[in-house]
């Protein structure tokens, strides 16, 4: 099927009314791009990050009148000049195809891989999670996965029991799953999260508990893992620490590096003593443990 895509750059504000708009005319999709090349490193929880400017592309079949639709755009978007939408004719290939190519099997540390359900693992004999890319973060590719998954490699959590805080699309308590732990469970703020690590769990063949931070309960635990953003990593301190045994390991990363030193200060405080694991790019891990009970 050929396509065609319509996209322009706009300024912060209009990003979202535009994209409305855009499925108001039957975009098949639509998707933000940053059009000044400015990162965006920790947006705040539940909201779209969108770029100062911002080029807005939506996806059309490209049978469609072109013209009628930048029109219609005008009349509904009368800030946005008709002659700053582009129109651009895609190649007509198998488009799911491509995007499947995109994704590839992928090794962290010497034993750990995540592998696309449609690929043959590399290495029948290592460790191997099936798992595709969806809606959910985390399928290995960001810094901060990564150093996980590097970090449960290195330390395989076998007969020890594991909490996944912030699981995502379920990727970490899947693999402290496949590394020999004694339990799992897994919790998260997003309903889609909670779905999809759910669904990875099932096609892994994986009995691992997943709910809503709202209600989920554990006994303290050997392990915790939280890949979330600094400032709820702060936030969930006292909860952290709640949930640990004393002498447990806490992992936690979704930090910038430049923000280890705070974190790390603040988890002394509450007697959580950690150092810096890992740097990757512009992100931190870390990891230490709770200290034991003073005796009385």
């Amino acid at each position: 099927m050929a396509w065609i895509q319509i996209n322009t750059t706009v300024a912060e504000p209009l990003a979202e009314p535009l994209s409305d708009a855009f499925m108001e005319a039957n975009a098949a999709s639509v998707t933000f791009q940053d059009a000044k090349d400015q990162p965006i490193f920790e947006p705040d929880l539940g909201t779209t990050p969108i770029w100062q400017q911002t080029k807005v592309v939506a996806l059309f079949d490209a049978e469609v009148d072109s013209q009628r639709i930048i029109e219609q755009l005008s009349h509904s978007m009368p800030d946005v000049p008709s002659t700053s939408y582009k129109v651009e004719q895609l190649e007509d290939k198998d488009w799911v195809r491509a995007w499947m190519d995109q994704f590839t099997p992928m090794q962290f540390g010497q034993n750990l891989w995540i592998v696309p359900s449609w690929a043959t693992p590399p290495n029948p004999d290592a460790v191997n999670l099936m798992l595709d890319p969806g809606l959910a973060f985390g399928t290995g590719t960001h810094p901060t996965t990564a150093m996980c998954l590097t970090w449960l490699d290195q330390h395989p959590p076998k007969g020890l029991t594991v909490i996944d805080y912030g699981c995502g699309s379920g990727i970490l308590a899947l693999a402290a799953q496949k590394l020999n732990a004694a339990s799992v469970s897994g919790t998260d703020i997003d309903p889609q999260a909670i779905t999809a690590s759910k669904q990875n769990a099932e096609r892994n063949q994986e009995q691992i508990e997943f709910a809503l931070v709202d209600n989920f309960y554990s006994d303290p635990t050997d392990l915790l893992i939280a890949n979330i953003l600094a400032g709820p990593l702060k936030i969930l301190s006292t909860e952290f620490d709640r949930l640990l045994k004393p002498g447990g390991t806490l992992v936690l990363s979704g930090l910038l590096a430049n923000q280890a030193d705070e974190l790390i200060e603040h988890y002394r405080t509450i007697g959580i003593e950690l150092t810096t694991f890992e740097q990757q790019e512009e992100w931190g891990l870390l990891a230490g443990q709770k200290l034991a009970d003073t005796p009385a």
